[in-house]
């Protein structure tokens, strides 16, 4: 059973960074796609960046600003982010794509205050 928990998000200004972690267990981390998720408040849930063994990609509204990694030997993702704007403020979801089944976080809350 695949078990995904974020940890890290919080209260900042905009302008700040937060930096976001997923642990995941019960599956072979280091072979399959992780992405990172928001759902901004009366928004949908929308794809902020994936990451698989060929490289990441970012949606455009967080292409550089965000940065996604995963640290294989611990089972751990990142989301660093930087240059917070209030538009970002949304709960964040860590997401692993397992055979064709999506598994998900319980999401970790991010407000940036104006």
């Amino acid at each position: 059973q695949v078990h995904l928990v974020e940890s890290g998000g919080g209260l900042v200004q905009a302008g700040g960074s937060l930096t976001l972690s997923c642990g995941a267990s019960g599956s072979i981390f280091s072979i399959n796609t992780m992405a990172w998720y928001r759902q901004r408040p009366g928004k949908s849930r929308e794809l902020v960046a994936g990451i698989t063994s060929a490289g990441t990609d970012y949606s455009d509204s967080v292409k550089g600003r965000f940065t996604i990694s995963r640290d294989n030997a611990k089972n751990l993702m990142y989301l660093q982010m930087n240059s917070l704007i209030p538009e970002d403020t949304a709960v964040y979801y860590c997401n692993e794509k397992l055979q064709g089944v999506d598994y998900w976080g319980h999401g970790t809350k991010d407000t940036v205050a104006s």
